[in-house]
């Protein structure tokens, strides 16, 4: 008996030893890499002892629990990995935003996905105060001069986004991607920023003002050089 089984471990991954109906399941076989966790034994005689039989039994529970080890492992590397799904064809989508998602927010669970990307917001200055925005995707959209604040965008996708001059006091933004985002003078009064990631974000003359943030979060924020003296001073950048 032999069972082969391939852990995913990066984005340039190749096979996986699972039927195709499994393997569609997780993910595309792009996902997937040649590191294998591989268990034999093969069919012995009737003069095999008995010892031996025993550790033949051991041998092949030992390969079931490595198997069933590699294929939960794998499940959040491929989730990480997943890509996001075709822009909503809904007329009014735009006009969600100023509805928000109504359940689950702390954890990005919605009744109804918010797909607000390439929407434009400029100036918007009451419809978006307090709203709920949890786990929406709003890459590329356009919050210019909005006034956001109290709003809830935990996990939200906003990558691309520009927010230049965006009120963000007292918000929620944990765990938001703000990936190559403009955030330029924006405003992160007693925000709480815990999670959240600024690869690549401009943040010229942000104010950081009493801004909550977790030690971890804040080394990574403090790489970033676009954010001023002033902004470093509030931060605590060294």
């Amino acid at each position: 008996m032999a069972a082969t089984i391939s852990i995913p471990l990066s984005h340039n991954l190749s096979s996986l030893h699972l039927s195709a109906s499994t393997r569609r399941r997780f993910a595309p076989p792009e996902f997937y890499s040649p590191v294998r966790v591989c268990c034999s034994a093969s069919r012995d005689g009737p003069e095999l002892k008995e010892n031996l039989s025993h550790i033949k039994q051991l041998k092949n529970v030992a390969c079931g629990i490595l198997a069933v080890w590699a294929v939960t492992t794998a499940l959040p590397v491929i989730a990480a990995n997943q890509r996001l799904p075709p822009l909503s064809t809904d007329p009014n989508r735009c006009e969600r935003a100023f509805v928000g998602n109504t359940i689950g927010q702390a954890n990005g669970v919605y009744d109804k996905p918010i797909d607000i990307r390439f929407c434009d917001y400029t100036n918007e200055k009451s419809n978006l105060k307090g709203k709920s925005l949890a786990a929406a995707l709003m890459s590329d959209a356009i919050f210019d001069g909005a006034d956001m604040s109290e709003v809830v965008m935990s996990k939200a996708y906003a990558v691309g986004a520009s927010f230049k001059g965006v009120d963000f006091s007292n918000a929620v933004l944990d765990r938001v991607n703000f990936e190559k985002a403009n955030l330029q003078g924006a405003s992160f009064k007693n925000t709480v920023l815990s999670g959240s990631t600024f690869n690549g974000a401009e943040l010229q003359e942000a104010v950081f003002e009493d801004t909550i943030i977790g030690y971890i979060d804040l080394q990574k924020l403090c790489t970033n050089k676009t954010i001023d003296d002033e902004g470093r001073a509030y931060l605590g950048c060294r």
